[in-house]
């Protein structure tokens, strides 16, 4: 979208500078949760128009894509813990505002810029851009080079900042697993880091995701069908409904309830059942042909049933890759690397090319 034109290059670039330092201002999971209510409304403004601006300029964009307003407020966080303002640099929950800095909102506007050109590049490389979360891995990308450039001692020097922060591995461990395993020294979410508990939250919001995936490809695509739209719009932003509610749960994650966070989940397992059903129905993705669900026969629900297995399988292989990318850059860091999002590229990827390859 923002390639289109010199013009809306700029004009993109300057509402990212705004982007990243509301992010900051307001705090980074804040930013998150707007981001959550703007997918919401923008499926509102899609479902009855088949216009993605919403998707594109409000929750993915500019204006409160995680990959600006979120990643800006993770930079900001570690920026005012470096200048001594702040004390805990993976606090993406406070406001940073508060602290009367205007500093500290400018470091939110450059990092703004950097998610909003990043994004940018990482979706023009060939193939790789078409295969993976171009958003979610400029986030990844951009808390790595907030930490590497603030994570260091508190005003000792830029660039000083450790991505596995070794020195605070588990002393007597002797595999790689065992240093990093949480701890004393550092966890993301204790409720939701063992096996037992990433397969149940993996699985059952996976096919949570899974079902609502598939509905809103089938009944909303039909519906755009009708009016002249693409058959596959629908689908091919389904995931980011469940996502969104997803996003919305962090808001209570931040009033200090232990919600499960499963953004991650929720993404990959929709998208993971919007890519196979087509192909258990014997067509690809760009082939298929979605119809209203009220339609679907009795085999046609059958692989919608087996598509929500799909979708169960993915949502536990992303918990678990969400956990991992915890203990190896959250867990014992000074700042917020952001487990869901390392995970959602990933986990993107994996699915994408999955799906090619049995198509």
């Amino acid at each position: 979208m923002f390639t289109a034109s010199l013009g809306v290059f700029l004009f993109g670039l300057l509402a990212a500078i705004a982007g990243g330092a509301v992010g900051a201002a307001i705090g980074g999971n804040y930013a998150f949760v707007l981001t959550g209510f703007a997918v919401i409304a923008s499926w509102g403004i899609f479902a009855a128009t088949g216009n993605t601006f919403g998707l594109d300029y409000l929750a993915f964009g500019p204006f409160m894509g995680p990959h600006i307003a979120f990643a800006g407020g993770v930079a900001a966080a570690i920026y005012a813990r470096y200048r001594g303002y702040f004390e805990d640099g993976k606090d993406v929950n406070s406001p940073l505002a508060g602290l009367g800095k205007p500093d500290i909102v400018y470091v939110g506007s450059l990092f703004g810029i950097f998610g909003y050109l990043c994004q940018i590049g990482v979706s023009h490389i060939p193939w790789f851009g078409t295969h993976t979360d171009s958003v979610a891995l400029s986030v990844l990308l951009s808390g790595l080079l907030a930490r590497v450039v603030f994570g260091g001692l508190p005003g000792k020097g830029l660039m000083r900042g450790s991505l596995h922060n070794a020195e605070a591995f588990h002393p007597d461990a002797t595999t790689f697993p065992q240093k990093i395993k949480p701890g004393p020294n550092g966890r993301w979410l204790e409720w939701q880091e063992k096996p037992s508990q990433l397969l149940t939250i993996g699985s059952l919001f996976g096919i949570l995701a899974g079902g609502a995936s598939l509905f809103l490809a089938g009944n909303v695509g039909a519906y755009l069908t009708e009016r002249g739209f693409a058959n596959t719009l629908a689908a091919a932003n389904a995931n980011s409904f469940t996502f969104g509610i997803s996003a919305i749960v962090i808001l209570f994650l931040i009033t200090n309830r232990n919600m499960p966070v499963q953004h991650h989940v929720t993404n990959i397992a929709g998208l993971a059942a919007i890519q196979f059903f087509p192909i258990l129905m014997g067509k690809t993705f760009s082939t298929y042909t979605w119809t209203a669900t009220s339609t679907w026969d009795s085999h046609t629900w059958l692989m919608a049933f087996l598509a929500l297995i799909i979708a169960a399988v993915f949502g536990v292989f992303t918990a678990l890759l969400g956990e991992f990318c915890a203990r190896l850059w959250y867990d014992r860091g000074t700042s917020h690397i952001d487990p869901p999002a390392a995970s959602i590229w990933l986990g993107n990827t994996v699915v994408v090319s999955l799906a090619m390859l049995f198509s």
